[in-house]
């Protein structure tokens, strides 16, 4: 993909990246379909916030003006490691007839280097437990299953 680059979205790709946020089984289970701002604001109204927060990054991948990848990127400041920034990878989707062609590999090694631009020490993401094939990916960049996660419905 000669035309691919990794932009910040804009309110306008918010209906492309619901659908990758949607497009499994996993995912379906946890997201409703991706609906207009007249039906559901919530979605827009959190992308308003990502958009005003400097520590956080709406990341979309632009194929000749489609979205075809998104993520999100969190720089989190922590008095752990000596006072590391770390970065939180989120959401990390590509387009069903995307996939397979080293996209998400370029996207990954972009938000990485995002990381390092920003001074951050460490890049950590999670993925759901059933994700087999997404936890091979994320083993073949570098990442290790360091810790165990925890999380709890509110």
């Amino acid at each position: 993909m000669a035309d691919l680059i990794f932009r910040t979205a804009s309110r306008a790709d918010v209906p492309a990246i619901l659908e990758l946020l949607t497009d499994d089984e996993i995912s379906r289970s946890r997201e409703s379909s991706p609906t207009p701002e007249s039906v559901d604001a919530a979605y827009w109204s959190a992308f308003e916030a990502i958009d005003a927060d400097p520590r956080n990054e709406l990341i979309v991948a632009d194929a000749g003006g489609e979205v075809v990848g998104t993520c999100q990127l969190t720089f989190t400041p922590s008095l752990s490691r000596r006072g590391t920034e770390r970065m939180t990878i989120e959401a990390v989707r590509i387009r069903r007839d995307q996939r397979g062609r080293g996209l998400g590999r370029q996207m990954m090694a972009w938000s990485l280097d995002r990381a390092r631009a920003r001074g951050c020490r460490l890049a950590q993401l999670t993925t759901d437990k059933r994700r087999a094939d997404a936890h091979r990916f994320y083993a073949s960049l570098g990442f290790e299953a360091s810790h165990e996660g925890f999380k709890i419905a509110l």
